[in-house]
This record gives structure tokens, C-alpha cells and sequence, in this order.
């Protein structure tokens, strides 16, 4: 058996750069001074990934500590924020920068292939927070969390992706997920009660003051109170439910799991501080015991070495960006994107009037094997032929301004076919991800379906799609991959018993909004127009919860012989019909 790599060193990557490696040592003090929880969660992360963790967390730091600046008022505060953001965004260009911490994030973005363009809304959130913050309700709160903290924990995910480590969440995790960085930011915000008092700053929801009278006037003025108290007994609770969430790390490698869990542990601890701290909460930040803190910590440390002795790993070398390489700025982006091709025959859309246009067509795109085999040539031939035929309902959309295209690509019922015919599949679709011409469209791209059995590069691939296009307003494109309506359905129902069992939602109260918001993809319209091809008319368990009241429309021709026309056709058809949604007829 050949002997295993060693694990590198914690240093930071030198590359006979001595200003690069200034900037992480500057990173990694910034973060064990300024967070020191974080810090030592960094720690436990495998070696060649610790200084990537600095500088993620450092940016973060950065910005928090410009948009609380007590020498400037809120604009100007907001100002600086939006100064250090656009500089990052030119920064990314040019590989480097002569801000210490800007020029760690740099080459850690270059370096491990990070997109940083997902961090726009994050930045824009800190910027905001300058000017102060109400939230109205819970809903609110978590609106905030999920645009401020959440695309910085995501980055860390990536980090992990892209050094083969996935930190793979289930279908049904996602939830736990959500709320585990709900509790995280809930911990946080209860910590620093204090320090935003003295800011001016209650950053809790309304609703959860409302619920104590007397509580918040009695927090502004600082005191504490029996009320007080009582909201504060509440809302430790509350954060201990969410980031008690073991079921999240199922399946997962054992090495980001042990951070999760040890992070959970970690909060949980600040938790007892904070109950512990009662009316001192309101003058300074608590803290777990040194014996608390090394009981969690030690025996993480121990599994979290042996966890990556198994899985060595190596620093990747500096890179220059690319032409291609992005900043976060999404007003950048939007100056590289094109227009689509005109049709070879210079056809147009047909004028639809905006209120008899369809918000979302969905397409089962049939006929691929049959258009080859009628033709004499093996069947997966026609996929290939068929990849075409997708890329002209993408124009098409675009032209004539649909706002929602989903097509069905690969079914969970497509593996009893034969494996030469399955591989083209996929490995189209592989393909025309990384080099296909929608690359540079104004179209968000999104996957619908289950990892399971779909091979590893074609769900990096569709994640990387994902995350590179979230910021585009076009044409939101949906490609179901392994994706079965039926199993869709289940999978949803056990992620909202696990929130019931969870005491995240009343199972008495449960309804169908209730059951929407547990979808994969809770902000899909329902399916206005159904549009089959190949001469079959069934659907085939292709949306069933989308397309309750959707239009359907079925044609004879093949995948293959169809283009944008067709498309317009069928929207054309849409808007002459009357849809009744169960209502009478006029």
C-alpha cells in the first residue's frame, strides 16, 4: 500500500509572495481576535483550507465593523461599505489588491475557484445595516439572515466542494440547514445584545418583543426586567431548538460534519452563558466556560485529525483570473451578456398581449430516441440532436419574454433504459453546462431532482451553474435531472414532518402554502402551459404540484424537429383559451 500524503502545514500559501503572506497572517488575526468561536471552528477544518477560512471571515469582519463605525453617520457608513465592495469587484479583476485583507480574498477566490458574485446581496446587507434595522415579524428576520449570513457560510461550502469534500445537505435538509444558521445569528444577536443596545440597535423581531410587554422599553433603557427576563428565557430556547439539528450532517463526510456538530456544541454553550448571564447580558457580552469550551473542542480536535489523515489534501497553486473571472457586482455581469442568435430563417415572435402571456411553460421534451431510430442511427444519437433543439426554446423564451421555462430532461424513471443511452444523456448535459451557448444569456440557471446515482461531475457542474447565474433577472430556466414528481412529493412531506416533529410549524395548523414553502424550490410559479412532445399525451409524474390547473398542449413532432417557433406557437394557443381555475364560464 503506498504511503499516505501528509497533511500540509497550517501555513498560510507562501508562493514567494511575502505581502501574501502578510495578508493572511492578518486574516487569521483578524478572526481569533474578532471572533475567536469561529476561529477555532477554522481550526478544525483540514490545513491547506484554514487560510481560506481566515480571509472569508476576515471580509466579513471588515465590513460589519465599517457598517458599525461610530466616527461617521449611517450614510457615510453605508458609503464606506459600498466603497470596500466596489473596490473588491476591480480587486477580482486585476488578481490582486493592495488592501491586506482584499488581497487574502483575492487569491483565495482565484486560488480554490470560489464565486464571490453570490456575495453581493450579503454586502448590500451590511451596507443596509448601517442605516439601522426593524423587522415587523419572524419572517422578516429570517429574510435578513438568509441574505446577510447565509451566502458566507455557503462560501465555506464551496470551499469544501471545490477540494473534493462536499458538504452534501439531502433533499429535506435544506430546512435543517436554514435553520441551524438561523440559530447561529440568533446566538449571535443575543450575545451582543449589549454592545447594539449601546448602538441604538434591538435586532429582534417585533412580533417576539410584542409577545412580552413592557420588554422592549425596558431593553432600550437598560434594564432588566421580569420581562425582560422572560424574553430572553424564550428566545435561548428557541435558538437552542434551531441549531440542535443532528439529522443535518447525515450522510455527510465526517470532516465538515465534526465542524457542524462542534459548532452546534459551541453554540449551545453561549446559550447556557447568556441564560446564566441574566441582568449583566445587558452590559457585556457572556461567555461559556474555559471548561465548557475544552470539553467541546478537545475531543473535536481528536476525531477531526483523524478525519482528515484519511482524506489528504493539497493546496491548489495561485491563478490568474481569468478574462471571464467576475466580481460580485451583478450590474458588472450584465455588460458581458449577449442577446440570442436571431432564427436562421429571421422569424419572430408573435405580440401576446402581456395579461394572455403564460408565466411559465414547462416542456416534456420527447422523441429524441424515436426522431433517431427513425432515421437509422443509434438512438443516443438523438439526444445529441435534441441538445439543439433546447438551446432554440432558451432563445425563443428570451425573445418573445417568458419569464419561466422548465424542461424535463432526465426522469427518475430514465435508469431502466440501456447505459450507453443514459451516459449521452448526462454527459450532454455535462457538456453543454460547462461550454453551451446560454452560458452568456441573461437566463438564471436552476436544477430540479436528486443527486442519487447522477454522477459526481455532472452535480458540481449544476451547483456551479446555480451559483455562477443566481444574480441574472432574464429567463429562470429549470432543468429537471433525476427528478420524479411523485418522489418530489414524498420527499417534501417527510422535510415538513421533520419541521412538525421539530416544532417549527403546528401539525394541526399545516396548509398548502405551508407545504409549498418545503419544496425544493418554493418561489416556482405553478405551471401555466404543459407542452409535450413526440405524439404521446400523458405528463409522465413530470410536476404534479406545479401543474394542477396548468393548459395542456400536445404536437406530433419529435424533440429534434422542433425550434423557437413551435414554442411561440404554443404560447400563441395558450393565450386564445379561457382558463376558469374551477370558476364558471363567461
Amino acid at each position: 500500500m503506498p504511503p499516505q500524503r501528509p497533511l500540509p502545514t497550517h501555513r498560510p500559501p507562501t508562493d514567494e509572495d511575502p505581502s501574501l503572506r502578510a495578508a493572511y497572517r492578518l486574516c487569521r488575526r483578524t478572526t481569533r481576535v474578532h471572533d475567536p468561536e469561529i476561529y477555532v471552528l477554522i481550526q478544525l477544518m483540514p490545513a491547506v483550507l484554514r487560510p481560506a477560512g481566515w480571509a472569508l471571515w476576515a471580509a466579513a469582519t471588515v465590513l460589519d465593523d465599517l457598517a458599525d463605525q461610530q466616527d461617521a453617520e449611517p450614510a457615510e457608513r453605508a458609503t464606506r461599505v459600498e466603497a470596500w465592495t466596489q473596490a473588491l469587484q476591480c480587486d477580482l479583476v486585476a488578481g490582486t489588491s493592495g488592501d491586506p485583507v482584499r488581497q487574502a480574498l483575492v487569491d483565495t477566490a482565484l486560488r480554490w475557484r470560489l464565486d464571490l458574485s453570490s456575495l453581493r446581496g450579503a454586502m448590500n446587507s451590511t451596507r443596509d445595516d448601517a442605516r439601522g434595522r426593524h423587522f415587523a415579524d419572524w419572517a422578516a428576520w429570517r429574510s435578513w439572515c438568509s441574505e446577510g449570513v447565509v451566502p458566507w457560510v455557503d462560501q465555506v461550502r464551496h470551499l469544501f466542494e471545490q477540494a473534493g469534500v462536499p458538504m452534501t445537505l439531502r433533499l429535506g435538509r435544506q430546512q435543517d440547514y436554514q435553520r441551524f444558521i438561523d440559530g447561529a445569528q440568533l446566538t449571535d444577536v443575543l450575545t451582543d445584545l449589549s454592545a447594539d443596545l449601546a448602538q441604538g440597535d434591538l435586532l429582534l423581531p417585533q412580533e417576539a418583543l410584542d409577545a412580552f410587554p413592557g420588554a422592549e422599553d425596558a431593553l432600550r433603557q437598560g434594564k432588566w426586567s421580569p420581562a425582560t427576563a422572560a424574553l430572553i428565557r424564550e428566545l435561548t430556547a428557541l435558538a437552542r431548538q434551531w441549531v440542535t439539528r443532528p439529522a443535518m450532517t447525515r450522510g455527510m463526510h465526517p470532516g465538515p460534519a465534526i465542524v457542524l456538530d462542534a459548532a452546534a456544541c459551541l453554540m449551545r454553550a453561549q446559550l447556557d452563558a447568556v441564560d446564566a448571564a441574566g441582568h449583566s447580558l445587558l452590559k457585556r457580552a457572556p461567555r461559556p466556560s474555559l471548561a465548557a469550551r475544552t470539553g467541546i473542542l478537545v475531543p473535536a480536535r481528536i476525531r477531526s485529525k483523524l478525519a482528515w489523515s484519511l482524506t489528504p489534501l493539497t493546496m491548489p497553486g495561485p491563478r490568474r483570473p481569468a478574462a471571464t473571472v467576475r466580481g460580485p457586482s451583478a450590474e458588472a455581469e450584465s455588460t458581458a451578456l449577449r442577446p440570442p442568435p436571431p432564427h436562421s430563417a429571421g422569424a419572430r415572435p408573435p405580440q401576446i398581449a402581456a395579461d394572455r402571456m403564460p408565466a411559465h411553460v414547462a416542456v416534456i421534451m420527447d422523441g429524441n430516441g424515436r426522431w433517431a431510430e427513425q432515421r437509422g442511427l443509434p438512438r443516443p444519437e438523438g439526444h445529441r440532436v435534441g441538445t439543439a433543439a433546447a438551446h432554440e426554446m432558451v432563445y425563443g423564451a428570451l425573445e418573445i419574454d417568458l419569464r419561466h421555462l422548465t424542461l424535463y430532461a432526465f426522469s427518475t424513471e430514465n435508469w431502466k433504459r440501456d447505459t450507453e443511452e443514459i451516459t449521452t444523456i448526462l454527459e450532454e448535459i455535462r457538456r453543454d453546462l460547462d461550454e453551451g451557448p446560454i452560458r452568456d444569456l441573461d437566463v438564471r440557471q436552476r436544477w430540479l431532482g436528486h443527486p442519487d446515482k447522477l454522477p459526481e461531475e455532472l452535480v458540481q457542474a449544476l451547483v456551479r451553474e446555480e451559483r455562477r447565474t443566481r444574480n441574472r433577472t432574464g429567463l429562470t430556466l429549470t432543468v429537471c435531472i433525476n427528478y420524479g414528481g411523485r418522489d418530489e412529493i414524498t420527499r417534501t412531506a417527510a422535510a415538513l414532518a421533520q419541521a412538525a416533529h421539530a416544532g417549527d410549524i403546528d401539525p394541526g395548523l399545516i396548509r398548502e402554502d405551508d407545504f409549498a414553502r418545503h419544496l425544493p424550490h418554493p418561489d416556482m410559479p405553478d405551471v401555466d402551459l404543459l407542452w409535450r412532445t413526440g405524439n404521446e399525451q400523458r405528463t409522465s409524474n413530470f410536476l404534479p404540484w406545479y401543474t394542477t390547473y396548468a393548459e395542456l398542449y400536445f404536437t406530433p413532432d419529435y424533440w429534434p424537429d422542433v425550434d423557437r417557433r413551435d414554442l411561440w406557437q404554443a404560447i400563441a394557443e395558450y393565450s386564445r383559451r379561457q382558463r376558469r381555475h374551477g370558476g364558471a364560464g363567461q
